[in-house]
This record gives C-alpha cells, structure tokens and sequence, in this order.
C-alpha cells in the first residue's frame, strides 16, 4: 500500500480504472448519458421536399411579370396534406394547394404562402416569388450517412429530439456504475431518530454524499450503516458490493482506536492500494479494491468527506464511466474575502464563485457544514501558503 500520495498522483491511480463498458438504452431514456459510439443518419431529414407553410406549391416561371395589377392564375389541380403524397407532378401554370408539412409536388420549386394570394380556385398570385423560396429541400437539416453525434458526445434534450427525428430508438451509451454508501461509527444514528440520543449525531455524511452522487447523475445509490466492529464492517461492505459497481465508505481511515476500516478490510479480503493523501481537509483518504471493484474511503468529518469525493470520487466516476465531464473543472478567480490561515499543506476551501471573483463564506473547520450551502467552488490553496490576501488570484474547483 503506498501512503501519503500527492493528489495528482491518487488521481492517476483512480483515473487509470478501465471504464465499465456499454449498453444499450431507449434513446428517449439516454438523457444525460455518453455516447459509446459515434451516431450516423440513416436518412436525409427532411426524408423529402416539403412546404413550410399552407400554401400553393407552384413553378416560379409562372409568376413571371406577376404583380397587383396582373396577377398569375393558375389552375390548382390537388390537395397536398401533411403526411400525404402528391398524386402527380406539376405542369405549366399548375398549381397544388399545400398544407405545412406537406410533401411537395414534382415540377414544382417554390411555395405561395395562402395569405398571399386570393385562395381561389383557380388560384390568382399577384407577386414573384424566386425559385426555393419557401420550399424545404430535402435532407436540409443532415443528409444519410451523416455523422450526427461523435463518440463521447452527451445527450441533452435537443440530442435526444435529434435522434428521434432520424428514427434512431436505441443507442449505446457507457455504463455507468452502480454506486453504494457505508456510514460507519458507533455515534452515528439515522436523522428520523428523536430525541438525540446522548453521545451520538445524525448521520449527515450519508446523505450528503447520496444526495451529490444523485446531481452528478447517479441517482438511487444505496446506503447503509455499520458501527465501529471491523467484522460486521466487513460484512456490510461485503453485502454492498455484491451489488454494486463502486463502495464509497466514510469515517474510521484515521489513526484512533476505532478507525476501522484498517482492520475490516484485510478481513473483507481487499487490497489497499493507497491510503493518505497530502490534502486537507480529507487527508486519512484510502483506495481499496475488492475483486477489481473500487472501494474509495473518506474522512468522517462532513466538509472533509465532501472535498475528497469532489477531488477523489469525482475523477473515479469519471473512469467508470467513460464520462468525462464528471471531473471537476478548474479555473482562475480573484479573492474577494481574504483567508487568514498559513497553509502547511495543500488546502481546499469552500467559496461562492461569481464574475471571475470569489467569496469565502466563515466557517471552514472540517466537522462545519452550514457554510457549505451556497457554495459553487472549491478554493486551490497551494502547501506553503501564507494567508491569502484580497485581490489575489487563486485557481478554483468549480462543483
């Protein structure tokens, strides 16, 4: 097990994860998902000439000289409704009453919005309208054979309109993990718990975590709780991950009396790949795996808890899934509040980021949740910081 890791370096251990493979969903159920595959059209769309408008599908060579005083009159020999096919091509001075949508007529190459003529029949146009003019070409959105998607592209509403517009039902999209979340401490009693017992806490880490996993798209992860015996520990972890692609599990990584986990999970039969990383808050972190399922064990204090999943789950998802918008992304920000504390180590502090400029809200002990609330970044405080002054410009982790 190797021990006190930079954080780049625990992230290339994470990130070296193969990802967890593909399947095949309805494409009205692949909101949000990746591509596995690149998508072609399998037909033009529109798959033919049509009108944008009701009408009178006609030949502009017929309205040559046509004007208020002289319209052109021609004979309307159909109806063209949306969804039908015209029965016969256009001829000269021949016209097609059309509706929008409507597949156009042969012969023809512009359409007469109703409205600009007397809508009679014969029909009279008192002006010129150019060739194409109001006339849908065929394959004018993507032609077949098109690329429509790429490989990796996300599926957003209109992605997903896209495709049922070219009829494609399904599509290949990576899998993503199924995920799990083990509280663990002797203290920790469930919220709906009242009174308080003496001694113990609600467990806050269990659904802040399933709550984040749930806006970073995995919703539904299972939860549990154990208390500080590395057997049942071990038993937990062992139920959880029979069905579950990924274990993320809080408290007892430390060095006291009742951090577990370094028992429970020799007992689990994992191999600890790394435990310490030179962050604070969430430095105790530790990477197991379990018969090559991941396990990622976090502080049991709140901010610490959240802090490492955003710098160590984070870029573990991304893995497993293929996703890579899932890993955090950083940018640079001017400090309007100032943070007072040297940094002996690498530290990360919540503040609310807008306009390029960011805000440290009071509060930043690890055990301190509150003043995580409203918070959209994560401050980058470099080890061997003094404090950081108003005015200096900072990198951030946006959440």
């Amino acid at each position: 097990m190797r021990t006190s890791l930079s954080l780049e370096e625990a992230q290339a251990l994470l990130g070296a994860l193969p990802p967890l493979g593909t399947q095949v969903l309805p494409s009205s159920a692949a909101l949000g998902r990746t591509l596995a595959g690149a998508v072609t059209a399998p037909l033009d769309q529109p798959p033919f000439d049509r009108s944008p408008l009701d009408g009178y599908a006609l030949r502009s060579s017929d309205l040559a000289g046509a004007g208020r005083c002289a319209p052109a009159v021609l004979d309307v020999v159909e109806t063209v409704y949306a969804g039908s096919v015209p029965a016969r091509a256009l001829g000269p001075g021949q016209a097609a009453r059309v509706m929008t949508g409507a597949m156009l007529p042969a012969g023809c190459d512009c359409v007469a919005a109703q409205e600009d003529t007397d809508q009679g029949t014969p029909v009279s146009v008192p002006i010129f309208l150019p060739p194409r003019q109001n006339y849908i070409r065929r394959g004018e959105d993507y032609r077949a054979g098109e690329t429509l998607f790429p490989a990796g592209a996300r599926i957003d509403a209109a992605a997903v309109g896209v495709l049922a517009s070219a009829g494609i039902s399904q599509v290949a999209v990576h899998r993503r993990p199924r995920v799990a979340v083990l509280a663990t401490g002797d203290e920790v009693v469930p919220p709906g718990v009242h009174p308080l017992p003496p001694g113990k806490i609600y467990d806050a880490n269990q659904a802040l975590l399933l709550a984040r996993l749930a806006e970073l798209g995995f919703p539904g992860a299972a939860g549990a709780r154990v208390g500080d015996d590395p057997e049942r520990a071990a038993a937990a972890m062992a139920e959880l991950l029979e069905g579950c692609d990924l274990l993320i599990t809080t408290g007892g990584v430390s060095v006291g009396d009742r951090d577990i986990l370094h028992q429970a999970l020799p007992l689990l039969g994992a191999e600890r790949v790394f435990w310490k990383v030179r962050v604070k808050p969430g430095s105790p972190a530790m990477f197991s795996l379990w018969q090559g399922k991941p396990i990622l064990s976090l502080s049991g204090n709140p901010f610490a808890a959240f802090t490492t999943f955003e710098l160590l789950a984070r870029p573990l998802l991304a893995a497993l899934s293929g996703e890579a918008h899932l890993l955090p992304r950083r940018r640079a920000a001017v400090l309007d509040t100032p943070f007072p504390k040297a940094s002996t180590v690498r530290r990360f502090v919540r503040g609310r980021y807008e306009n390029g400029r960011v805000t440290l809200p009071e509060g930043h002990a690890s055990g301190q949740l509150r003043s995580l609330a409203g918070c959209s970044c994560l401050a980058d405080i470099p080890a061997g910081s003094g404090p950081v002054e108003v005015g200096q410009e900072i990198e951030i982790l946006m959440l």
